[in-house]
């Protein structure tokens, strides 16, 4: 997810999540292993400006089964330090397919806050805590919520009736923050939708969205490591003078399609640069390189294990 330091909001990549089985808790988002469907195949799609994948599932059973499917987001944060990426065409551009035809898709939204270490200070390198059943009971509703991702109401103003809000839970983590400050938190949001697995038969999911993508205008060393910079990545900076050039990242979370009856038959992964772009991301498998501009990954009985973190570098001179 988005880094948890507020000082570098924008210099992590941003998650996205393959689908997976579950329900909405109040606690949040809970997830189930389903022993009667597989994933028989799996496309995945991924570049800056798209991603898009498709799904065949399998009723492995002779009886229908209808289980309720989640995609989360990721949380974002509601200080923007720079120009991030357009969060609202995300969530305007997300569209589901189900054998070929449109689906509407139910959206919640859940609210954190950043949890207190022992000394009663902000922790940032904890998970945010969820407290969206405590604001949703002080009046606040999902377009309210949803507020870090459109930006649609004065961060002074949701402070302020985050500060009017007298549960225990929200006051507590309110504690370091004084009366006027502006509350930092965070807001996720969750698709989700009811979906019939016929016994026996495969169902075609597919789903597309205008993915966030964050950076930093410092390719540094750890950064580089996380993402297992080759050589001949370095050398290729190497020529532009410049060994620490700005980078633009976005990250998959694929260990979710373990949540399926069976290894994945067949995974296919496909990551699309621009011209004159490098790109790195550390990966237990082969990669070869389609074209100038794409990438592959292919395996039958794929069972995730690692999830997609990518770096893009242009080669500006």
């Amino acid at each position: 997810m988005l880094s948890f330091a507020l000082i570098n909001i924008f210099t992590s990549s941003v998650l996205y999540a393959n689908d997976s089985i579950g329900y909405i808790a109040t606690g949040g988002v809970e997830y189930i292993k389903n022993p009667n469907i597989s994933m028989q195949k799996e496309d995945l799609f991924i570049s800056k400006q798209q991603i898009r994948v498709d799904y065949d599932f399998k009723n492995l059973t002779n009886r229908n089964i209808s289980e309720n499917v989640l995609f989360p987001l990721p949380k974002v944060g509601s200080s923007r330090e720079s120009d991030f990426a357009h969060t609202e065409a995300l969530i305007k551009s997300f569209k589901v397919r189900v054998n070929q035809k449109p689906i509407d898709v139910s959206i919640h939204v859940r609210a954190f806050l950043l949890p207190l270490n022992q000394k009663g200070e902000l922790d940032w390198k904890k998970a945010s805590v969820d407290v969206t059943q405590e604001l949703k009971k002080c009046g606040f509703s999902d377009q309210e919520l949803m507020n870090p991702w459109t930006q649609k109401i004065s961060e002074e103003l949701i402070s302020q009736r985050v500060f009017q809000c007298k549960q225990p839970r929200v006051q507590k983590l309110l504690k370091p923050y004084h009366q006027g400050d502006t509350i930092y938190w965070e807001a996720q949001i969750i698709y989700s939708w009811r979906q019939l697995f016929r016994a026996n038969s495969v169902t075609h999911v597919q789903h597309q969205y205008q993915p966030l993508v964050g950076g930093s205008v410092y390719l540094d060393d750890e950064i580089a490591k996380d993402h297992c910079v080759d050589q001949s990545f370095k050398n290729a900076l190497d020529k532009t003078e410049n060994p620490h050039p700005p980078y633009m990242g976005l990250s998959y979370i694929v260990k979710t399609g373990a949540n399926w009856a069976k290894p994945i038959g067949n995974f296919n992964m496909i990551i699309e640069r621009n011209k004159n772009e490098l790109v790195s991301l550390c990966w237990k498998g082969k990669i070869k390189k389609l074209n100038a501009t794409q990438f592959n990954f292919s395996e039958n009985n794929f069972m995730p294990s690692q999830d997609i973190n990518i770096i893009f570098v242009p080669l500006l001179r």
